[in-house]
């Protein structure tokens, strides 16, 4: 009898442990599907966790280093931020103009480029939130590359729950902040 009192308690404190640790099926963080007619892969980040180097399915990667001389323009595609539903980062059909547009700037002007800045609104995690704005720029970045545009022409960012558009605690606030912000990027006079 006394055997079965302390059975039941560690069975259930092993089903318990099982449950919380328990295997996830994610994609590999910084890996974005970039469309090449083979299903290959581009890594955001080369390696030593820098931009650089040939990519699968991408050709050349930019170098960090590209993005250096380059003067952001918030203004420029500020009208064309997307938005995304609560804890996703798949892009809705509503959105697909704004990233036509963004995709027109870019290749009316081939000497700019582009940085992606993913948010989030306020709930979950730091960690939760920056993987997640995370995902969302790479799906905008993949979005592009699918429209034609060069994706080493394209960096990534993600502030997480960092830079809310709207500082309220609501749906209305919270649906503002979760969303990319297009910066264009433009060559230093004389660079």
């Amino acid at each position: 009898m006394k055997m079965m009192k302390l059975v039941y308690p560690m069975t259930l404190a092993l089903a318990v442990t099982l449950a919380a640790t328990g295997c996830r099926n994610h994609r590999p963080y910084g890996v974005t599907p970039i469309p090449n007619g083979q299903g290959g892969l581009v890594n955001n980040l080369g390696p030593g966790g820098t931009m650089g180097g040939n990519q699968p399915g991408g050709g050349q990667q930019a170098d960090i280093n590209s993005f250096d001389n380059m003067v952001p323009d918030r203004a420029a595609l500020a009208a064309y931020t997307i938005h995304f539903a609560f804890d996703s980062s798949v892009i809705r059909h509503s959105e697909e103009a704004n990233l036509q547009s963004v995709a027109s700037a870019l290749k009316s002007d081939p000497s700019t480029k582009l940085t992606i800045e993913g948010n989030c609104d306020e709930r979950g995690t730091e960690e939760y939130n920056r993987a997640l704005g995370d995902r969302r720029a790479l799906a905008a970045r993949e979005a592009l590359a699918k429209l034609g545009v060069d994706p080493a022409r394209i960096r990534t960012m993600s502030y997480g729950k960092d830079k809310p558009v709207d500082p309220g605690h609501n749906e209305s606030a919270w649906s503002q902040n979760r969303r990319d912000d297009f910066v264009l990027l433009h060559p230093k006079t004389g660079a």
